[in-house]
């Protein structure tokens, strides 16, 4: 007998989301597989936090699906107990301390892990007995953190929670939120707009552009399957086969792209050259925000997209 497949941790078909008459997700289809941390990458404006809300319940679509660890989203109490989320601007209650929230999140939750929440408030230094609206941005994170990690999910959802942070907090957050990762043996999605964290802690990658997914998959196939070309003028307008032009820059002698391809890199026409995680992202941000002269719609290289809302 065959070994059953683990169900996706986010599956999307058609997902839409309107907001009046502006689209703030157009068609999704995502199928997101268990085990992962995933990276939403996107402009401001593209959708993220609103496939986030989605996700844990607190918006209804507008048409087409999405399932979460199976189940619509926020189906049972039980099914909520499954999800941890940390909104953006990581909230707390200013006027609790520390070790009110803990209580608070053993009330609320079945499944809650005290004894994880306290050796994580130590370990980070955190003083149960302060209040959280004392806390600096990184100690209010980090308790954010450890209060969803604590419910024991199966699925963390951040939505940017790093973003205000200076650099020394947000890397202890990320390694905070990869421990927290690695002990409960959960999945994760981090929206971010900072590629530096999502290079740091994400094996799978997601790019959201104009209510779209632009991109998506695991990061190293990404990697291995995007080049950089270095070809004469006006080569890369008509691209060979098996070669698609994400994003183009030209100059007065040679083109520069970004492309995808499954050809192994000594089948590529002209000079081939591996693409960081920044490029790739770039490449499909601009491609998607490109305009077209004279009409509603985006286009690079022939690859044409809806309007969309930013």
């Amino acid at each position: 007998m065959s070994k059953e497949e683990p169900v996706p941790v986010l599956r999307a078909e058609g997902l839409t989301k309107k907001y009046g008459r502006r689209e703030a997700l157009s068609g999704v289809d995502l199928n997101v597989p268990a085990g992962r941390v995933v990276g939403l990458v996107g402009p401001n404006g593209a959708g993220k936090s609103t496939l986030l809300n989605l996700a844990c319940g607190l918006l209804e679509p507008t048409s087409g699906s999405l399932r979460v660890l199976g189940a619509p989203p926020a189906a049972s109490a039980a099914h909520l107990a499954r999800v941890g989320f940390v909104a953006q601007n990581t909230p707390v209650y200013p006027s609790f301390s520390v070790a009110d929230h803990l209580r608070l999140g053993a009330r609320l939750n079945p499944s809650w892990d005290q004894g994880l929440a306290e050796q994580r408030i130590a370990q980070v230094g955190l003083d149960p007995d302060q209040k959280a609206g004392r806390l600096s941005g990184g100690q209010r994170a980090q308790l954010a953190l450890t209060v969803a990690a604590a419910k024991r999910p199966e699925l963390l959802i951040f939505d940017e929670p790093a973003a205000a942070l200076d650099p020394l907090a947000r890397q202890g957050f990320l390694v905070s939120l990869l421990e927290f990762v690695a002990e409960l043996g959960a999945s994760a999605v981090l929206s971010s707009h900072l590629l530096g964290d999502i290079e740091q802690a994400c094996d799978h990658l997601i790019v959201l552009c104009d209510a779209r997914i632009q991109v998506a998959g695991e990061v190293r196939d990404l990697l291995a399957t995007h080049h950089r070309l270095v070809a004469p003028r006006g080569e890369l307008d008509r691209p060979a086969a098996g070669v698609e032009v994400v994003r183009a820059e030209h100059h007065a002698r040679s083109d520069e792209a970004v492309v995808r391809t499954g050809l192994p890199p000594s089948e590529i026409p002209f000079r081939a050259g591996p693409v960081t995680l920044e490029e790739l992202v770039l490449g499909y941000m601009s491609r998607a925000s490109a305009p077209v002269a004279g009409t509603g719609a985006r286009t690079v290289a022939g690859a044409v997209t809806g309007e969309g809302v930013r």
